[in-house]
């Protein structure tokens, strides 16, 4: 053999471990002695306090649904038997028991909808036509009155059913309407991005509870006599309306992000004012914008639990509505609150989730 051949030589394993528990834990928490020092407070920490969490959690509390054994380990141990007994009106609110099918079909669909719509693959034409046909067997099992449902009023729709209602279609209604108000407060017409800045001005200087107060009751006073707006549509509405104009200025600074040279590069190509806005400013002003949109997302979502004021009881008002009205199971809201605790956890967990991943689809695009 020639002493010219090339001869590869084999890899070998690194001296030193960097993939795997240990160095991760090396990495992330003892890489100096700040974050050692830190890691060891918070290891003490969770060592003095997870034993007494369990204590009260597991090993003393009660899962039978027997509120004398509750009253006997309370302070000492949990009354779980306050979710066995209560969860149907946690979770459903004042809906009818026997009719209480229909909003759990109707959740779980609605919740499918949602997870199909977040898969890339399932991103075609079809996908609104897929939450027209959603949007009415929602309402039609709702609210019954046809195919042979017993009729329910809206004002007694609650608990989770409610709560992700209000969530779904603020969220789809507010999105689009941010848009355009974020557009139209950086237009060069006056009178347009004046009315914009007014409404975004007028909605973010008031809380979500004066809006909620307003259009529940306010609005009413300026309808025609013998007109009314179901409260369930008020109620949409003022959410709305208000997630918009923050989501606008969040979108705004998306927009202004945008370098001056590719607009200038969009007129010279001849491209149309909204031909220039949708294959160029919005698909880069959206991308940078992801995290803050999600955020306003879950805001949305948690902000659903002031619609108590208006009488409408979505997952925390159905909590206070089964406990107030029994008093053998009202002293153990804490338990009751760690319940619903673990589901707005679980949606907004999933949507910070879903956020990340879309932000790494669009770091992989870049990339390219």
């Amino acid at each position: 053999m020639s002493s010219n051949t090339f001869v590869p030589i084999p890899a070998r394993p690194s001296p030193v471990r960097t993939s795997g528990l240990v160095p991760w834990i090396r990495t992330n928490m003892f890489a100096d002695w700040r974050s050692s020092t830190t890691s060891l407070i918070l290891i003490a920490l969770v060592l003095y306090i997870v034993p007494g969490l369990f204590s009260w959690g597991v090993w003393n509390a009660v899962f039978d649904t027997d509120a004398q054994a509750c009253q006997a380990v309370r302070g000492t141990g949990a009354c779980w038997g306050v979710v066995a007994e209560k969860y149907r009106i946690i979770l459903l609110g004042r809906y009818p028991f026997e009719e209480q099918w229909r909003p759990v079909v109707a959740t779980s669909l609605m919740v499918a909808g949602l997870i199909v719509s977040c898969i890339r693959v399932f991103w075609k034409a079809w996908l609104a036509i897929m939450w027209v046909a959603i949007m009415a067997i929602f309402f039609t099992l709702m609210g019954g009155g046809v195919l042979g449902l017993s009729p329910v009023r809206t004002d007694l729709w609650g608990g989770l059913p409610l709560t992700v209602l209000l969530a779904t279609v603020s969220i789809f209604l507010a999105f689009p309407l941010a848009i355009v108000v974020a557009l139209g407060r950086r237009s060069n017409l006056p009178a347009i991005r004046s009315a914009c800045i007014v409404y975004i001005e007028l909605i973010r200087g008031v809380p979500l509870i004066s809006v909620l107060f307003m259009a529940s009751f306010m609005f009413p006073l300026f309808m025609p006599q013998g007109v009314t707006i179901d409260v369930l549509v008020r109620v949409v509405v003022g959410i709305t309306l208000f997630a918009a104009a923050y989501m606008a200025e969040i979108i705004r600074g998306g927009l202004q992000a945008i370098p001056k040279g590719q607009l200038e590069a969009a007129d010279t190509l001849g491209l149309s004012y909204w031909q220039t806005q949708r294959k160029i400013v919005l698909p880069q002003a959206l991308a940078m914008v992801v995290p803050s949109v999600m955020n306003n997302f879950i805001s949305i979502f948690k902000d659903t639990s002031l619609v108590t004021i208006v009488s409408m009881y979505e997952l925390t008002g159905a909590l206070s509505l089964a406990l107030n009205s029994d008093v053998n199971w009202r002293p153990f809201k804490i338990e009751a609150y760690l319940f619903i605790t673990v589901v707005y956890f679980i949606f907004c967990f999933a949507m910070s989730r879903y956020s990340l991943w879309v932000e790494k689809q669009l770091s992989a695009s870049k990339a390219r």
